[in-house]
């Protein structure tokens, strides 16, 4: 740990001592479920549950339906002061995350029963929903949360949206806290947690220069931990920071322990890890237990080739 750096919690704070100095690991943490979304703009205030907010009860519903459809909901607003305002119709966001392609688009609607979820689950972009050009970024702020995800977060969010206005939310809650304050990048649901504002503007600088910084780089999300490991660890062998340069191709795991083959250019390598818990610098105690994961190999993958037996 760096000197000088606390070792108790914050007033309010419940994450761990050092979670938020970049000492305590932030790899291989993105949400695995979060592979679509729905981002539904609210100005709040936002409860400690989505469904508990103040919504209109067709909003609840559509929450509902997105859940059971396994597309992930999200409450977002612009960061700043705030003033209620009537608007007209339903703003929101849609995204989906999967693949080499993802995209993110965007609509009004006045009844929320005509944005077409299904068609998003489908991969496809819901009519009256018109695509976005431009990378979308999310700064969790959900005090109800994590009370040091707005003690945090809200600086971050108004610092990000003044260098880049237009492309940056504030939202609730998105998995995984680990740890304040949290940053997500779309399309392609990169996640990154610890920030600072140097470190959120550094990350979304390089987003929309298609590559990421990976000291703080939590992993894409709906990707499992294990394979997030795996990328992680060919990205820092191999100093590869293009966004879609490196991924797993295959895996298999036994037990706790993981096999991956990760693409990382034309190069491919076998990659195996194990989770592991983070033992903390300078012999400081955390009450709770950090899962993280630990590199047990990694080599260039030589496909194994099968030759046909010569015709006598």
């Amino acid at each position: 740990m760096a000197e000088g750096r606390p070792l108790t919690r914050m007033k309010g704070c419940d994450h761990p001592p050092a979670c938020h100095t970049g000492d305590a690991p932030v790899y291989a943490s993105a949400t695995t479920k979060a592979r679509r979304w729905l981002l539904i703009e609210h100005e709040g205030p936002w409860a400690e549950k989505l469904p508990d907010s103040d919504l209109p009860p067709e909003v609840l519903t559509l929450i509902d339906r997105a859940t059971r459809l396994g597309v992930r909901p999200q409450l977002i607003r612009r960061p700043g002061r705030r003033t209620r305002t009537r608007k007209h119709g339903l703003h929101v966001l849609v995204g989906d995350s999967t693949g080499d392609n993802p995209w993110i688009a965007e609509g009004v609607f006045t009844d929320p029963d005509d944005l077409d979820l299904d068609a998003l689950v489908d991969g496809v972009v819901p009519a009256s929903c018109i695509l976005v050009n431009e990378p979308v970024f999310l700064v969790c702020t959900h005090a109800k949360r994590n009370a040091c995800c707005a003690r945090i977060g809200l600086p971050i969010a108004r610092s990000l949206s003044r260098e880049l206005p237009g492309s940056v939310w504030e939202t609730s809650h998105v998995g995984g806290d680990r740890y304040a304050a949290n940053l997500v990048c779309l399309p392609h649901g990169l996640y990154y947690g610890s920030m600072s504002e140097a470190a959120a503007l550094a990350a979304a600088n390089a987003y929309r220069h298609g590559e990421i910084v990976l000291s703080r780089f939590r992993g894409r999300a709906g990707i499992p931990e294990p394979s997030q490991a795996a990328e992680h660890f060919v990205r820092e062998h191999t100093g590869e920071l293009s966004v879609g340069a490196v991924a797993v191709e295959s895996s298999r795991s036994d037990g706790d322990v993981t096999e991956a083959v990760v693409r990382c250019g034309d190069v491919r390598f076998r990659v195996v890890v194990e989770p592991t818990v983070f033992s903390p610098p300078c012999g400081a105690t955390f009450a709770e237990t950090i899962t993280t994961y630990r590199l047990v190999s990694l080599d260039r993958h030589t496909p194994v080739r099968y030759s046909t037996p010569a015709l006598a």
